[in-house]
């Protein structure tokens, strides 16, 4: 516990210490240890008056004097937690990691990618910029916005990166997330432009070694604590001679440094700047613009390039080819070979000399077309190769609307390049794909039964859960297909709907892994206001804000669902109020914390307590429902001023 915040006597003010105390420390109420954790920054916490393995009280004051909370961190309106940039190099300097960054920290780890970014094969990288970025992807705990810009085509892409004109743009975790999930690297931008990113440089990059070491440190810091993979340099401004000089000295400290603390981090230079301190575009990697190229990871080239390019840029890369990364602007400005939905024109002739592409602001099929067309429009560049392990099982969840007599199942096709093996089935070559229609998995392991336990059943709604156990060996999975067919003797044609829900592939021996309890949850910044409502009748409503933090394995979970059991009244903390039959579900977590925004509640009778329980719910990868016991909970008791 880090922080007491109450006292319980009643007409004594509320009191606050600060965090930072790591250590067990006498309370001055109990004389009994207090356990205390170690976060940074500072926060106000209601008192935790009880402790055990599943649960932790805390307890408040109501007061309507709520402490500020950081506008960097939090929206001004509704204080939900939002990603951030930082617009100056005194910003950057300055940051270190405290509390509310934990909510821009992200959950995924990486997933292996087939063949690996490192191998020398040609990458795709995609560059968001979408109207300045941070628009409704800066909500990390989601917009009520109801068609927001998507990207999810992430099986074609290596590497993605957030763009924006700020100097540090930080990704929003959200789209950090979503890449780690698919194996795909996520990288920042720093980028200094016109007269006021020429004074930056100059301030950093125009004196000895140490001014620019500092910079690359923060970067370096920044993708480590915010578990993104690097960064996109881009300095579109001309530099005096002895701050260009530093220039190549600069990119090979933070390129070192990254790879020593992000494994598989990247550092990627923007064709901009030429050796000489020119601003001047060179649609190409040359003699110019090498020197920077030598002493980073790779090379983002502008747009404006010919074929005549391509072929020049072969002998400049040497055995780097597929680190120069020939940049195709989707907008299709200035004078391009191809972009909008001639893009593969752009590709055919990149990936012809063996260069990895940069495809910049895909963005505009949601920007300049029309956003009810925004799905049809992005699934025009798909194809499925996902290397799978030697036993999965597959689980499909549909909906057949209507009275019908079609029967669906799942299929699936498999390819590789040496032997593909499917149960007494062999595939032989990379040109040739099998297609096998699975068994369903009628009576399952034990230790599976918490994951197939609602196979080949009804579900609510009448949506249909069917599980397939598959046994392979150096397989690649290629295509899923749904197959629908009829009763042998059924005639004429039908007209039917069927609705699908979920598909799923899961290692087997990863079902069979326990999973631990949700630990240490505990409830902090917390703040009250009156509910707004015209036609208010006793008991009043008070509107409840505040942040829960809990310990948990991210790699084991997919994301949390947030619950709470509340509002009512407890005549004492050690009597429990009657609850409903299942807990409000809140929201969903994709971090260790969570931000509860304007929860109603009972307001306290005098001489009574208001109680609200909440419980975090983790979801595993796989999908199946953890018991409660597995659940973590903190129950928060609150009293009304004296």
């Amino acid at each position: 516990m880090e922080a007491a915040a109450t006292r319980s006597a009643a007409g004594r003010q509320r009191k606050r210490q600060l965090s930072g105390l790591a250590a067990p420390e006498t309370t001055e109420e109990t004389g009994t240890p207090e356990k205390r954790e170690r976060r940074p920054g500072r926060r106000r916490t209601g008192r935790r008056i009880q402790e055990d393995q599943e649960e932790a009280v805390f307890r408040e004051v109501v007061s309507f004097t709520p402490d500020p909370l950081p506008v960097r961190y939090y929206d001004k309106d509704t204080t939900q937690p939002i990603s951030f940039y930082l617009s100056s190099l005194e910003e950057l300097l300055a940051w270190t990691p405290c509390m509310e960054d934990g909510f821009n920290t992200a959950l995924e780890p990486t997933e292996c990618r087939q063949p690996p970014l490192s191998s020398q094969r040609p990458r795709t990288l995609l560059c968001h910029d979408m109207m300045g970025g941070y628009l409704d992807d800066k909500f990390i705990q989601g917009s009520a916005v109801q068609n927001p810009y998507s990207f999810y085509h992430w099986q074609y892409i290596d590497i993605f990166v957030y763009f924006s004109h700020h100097t540090v743009t930080i990704p929003p975790v959200g789209w950090t997330n979503a890449a780690h999930r698919h194996g795909v690297c996520v990288l920042g931008t720093f980028i200094t432009e016109w007269s006021e990113g020429g004074r930056l440089c100059e301030a950093f990059l125009a004196g000895d070694e140490r001014s620019y070491q500092a910079v690359a440190d923060q970067l370096v810091q920044m993708a480590q604590f915010f578990r993104f993979d690097g960064w996109l340099i881009n300095i579109e401004n001309s530099l005096s001679p002895a701050a260009v000089g530093n220039l190549p000295p600069f990119l090979r400290y933070l390129t070192t440094q990254l790879h020593q603390q992000v494994p598989g981090g990247l550092v990627l230079w923007y064709d901009s700047v030429l050796q000489s301190g020119q601003l001047k575009w060179q649609d190409e990697l040359n003699k110019q613009n090498s020197v920077f190229f030598d002493s980073c990871d790779g090379f983002f080239t502008n747009y404006n390039w010919r074929e005549e390019h391509l072929e020049r840029m072969l002998g400049q890369a040497g055995e780097r080819v597929a680190d120069v990364y020939v940049g195709v602007d989707v907008f299709a400005r200035g004078n391009v070979v191809g972009g909008r939905f001639d893009t593969d024109k752009s590709l055919e002739l990149i990936r012809k000399h063996g260069f990895s592409a940069a495809l910049f602001a895909p963005g505009w099929v949601y920007e300049c077309l029309e956003k009810r067309e925004f799905f049809q429009n992005q699934d025009k560049l798909f194809s499925l190769q996902v290397p799978v392990p030697p036993k999965i099982f597959l689980s499909m969840v549909y909906k057949l609307e209507g009275p019908t007599e079609v029967r669906v199942g799942l299929e699936l096709t498999t390819g590789d390049a040496g032997s593909c093996h499917v149960g007494d089935i062999s595939v032989l070559d990379a040109e040739t794909s099998s297609r096998h229609s699975p068994r369903p998995l009628r009576v399952p392991p034990t230790k599976l039964a918490r994951w197939v336990g609602r196979c080949s059943q009804q579900l609510s709604g009448g949506w249909v859960q069917r599980c397939y156990e598959v046994s392979l060996r150096g397989c690649l999975l290629l295509d899923l297909f749904i197959n629908f067919s009829r009763p042998q003797g059924s005639r004429g044609e039908e007209s039917f709907i069927c609705r699908l829900g979920e598909i799923q592939v899961v290692d087997a021996n990863s079902l069979q892994t326990p999973l631990p309890q949700v630990q240490a949850v505990t409830v902090s910044q917390v703040r009250w206001q009156h509910a707004l409502s015209e036609w208010e009748s006793p008991p009043a409503q008070l509107q409840l804000t505040c942040t829960l933090h809990w310990s948990y394995l991210l790699s084991q979970v997919r994301c949390f669902r947030i619950h709470c059991w509340g509002g009512t009244i407890a005549g004492s903390p050690s009597r429990e109020p009657p609850k409903p039959e299942k807990p409000t579900f809140l929201g969903l977590a994709f971090t260790t914390q969570y931000r509860i925004v304007g929860l109603a509640v009972e307001a306290a009778r005098l001489g009574q307590d208001g109680r609200v329980e909440f419980l975090v719910e983790p979801v595993p990868k796989e999908g199946f429902l953890v018991p409660q016991a597995g659940w973590g909970r903190a129950t928060l008791l609150y009293s009304a001023p004296q």
